[in-house]
């Protein structure tokens, strides 16, 4: 079967994340700038190779103080680390999902995660391009990966919680 190349299509792309703050609410960010190339043996993402690169600059939570904060040495880094990167080392079929694992870099430190990727189909636009759509989900360690930043709260608990939620929707196109 013939390999096929798929490229992101940003404006049909987002990618979230979700952290606890005080331990009572949940705070929502998002990488504006990001991108990711996706290889598979015809429509079949099973094996498929994917990477991905995401822009720390780019990160908005809706708030510049907080954004700033997180792009600081105290999280991010972003003037040493100016991007995060992902590439799979397997994908699964899961039923109609596909469980995805590779390593994660951020701040310069590398770990394995794994993902779901529920596959929403293949349709072709208007304009003739051939579209895949996958919803993406998953949880990781923030202090695995050098984000330690924290503040102890008088009440107990903490400022920030360890884990962080990623969400994404991510459409590509079929490349000729």
């Amino acid at each position: 079967m013939a390999t096929t190349k798929w490229a992101l299509d940003p404006t049909h792309s987002e990618l979230q994340f979700k952290v606890k703050h005080l331990m009572i609410t949940t705070v929502t960010g998002s990488l504006k700038s990001f991108s990711a190339d996706l290889t598979s043996e015809g429509d079949e993402f099973t094996n498929a190779d994917i990477s991905f690169k995401g822009e720390i600059s780019s990160l908005d939570t809706g708030n510049t103080d907080r954004d700033n904060h997180l792009k600081s040495a105290d999280f991010f880094d972003a003037e040493q680390f100016a991007s995060m990167e992902f590439k799979s080392t397997s994908v699964e079929k899961d039923g109609d999902d596909y469980k995805v694992t590779g390593n994660l870099t951020i701040k310069g430190t590398t770990k394995p995660i794994k993902l779901i990727a529920e596959f929403g189909g293949i349709a072709t636009d208007p304009w003739g391009q051939t579209k895949a759509g996958f919803t993406l989900s998953g949880k990781l360690n923030r202090s695995d990966f050098g984000l330690t930043w924290n503040a102890a709260l008088e009440t107990g608990g903490v400022m920030v919680s360890e884990e962080v939620k990623i969400l994404g929707e991510l459409q590509f196109v079929k490349q000729a």
